[in-house]
């Protein structure tokens, strides 16, 4: 092989050094935009996860607030109902009251 032969050989690896730095540089960079692809993507699915929780959270406050004027229904039946029961009691009881000191007096 001669000096020329070399020297023609040698340009071409060099060449093709050149190439391949600049397809690795090329690699790298496209390397760097998916870990950050990648970091994007885990932060917002951590965004999501809690405000999956906070949506959570929310039904359940959601919830209560919807139960509570049917409990104060439930409660104002209830306490109409002892009420009336109570006034009907009391005035049997007065009643009886009555005619069992109306037989006692005759």
């Amino acid at each position: 092989m001669t000096d020329e032969e070399i020297a023609v050989k040698l340009e071409g690896h060099e060449h093709e050094i050149g190439s391949l730095k600049h397809r690795m540089e090329e690699q790298e960079e496209q390397n760097k935009v998916i870990q950050d692809l990648v970091m994007s993507v885990q932060k917002l699915a951590l965004t999501m996860e809690a405000m999956v929780k906070e949506q959570s959270m929310q039904g359940e406050r959601l919830k209560k607030l919807e139960d509570e004027p049917a409990e104060r229904w439930n409660s104002a039946k209830k306490t109409a109902f002892t009420t009336i029961i109570s006034v009907v009691a009391g005035a049997l009881a007065t009643g009886l009251i009555f005619m069992i000191a109306s037989q006692l007096i005759k």
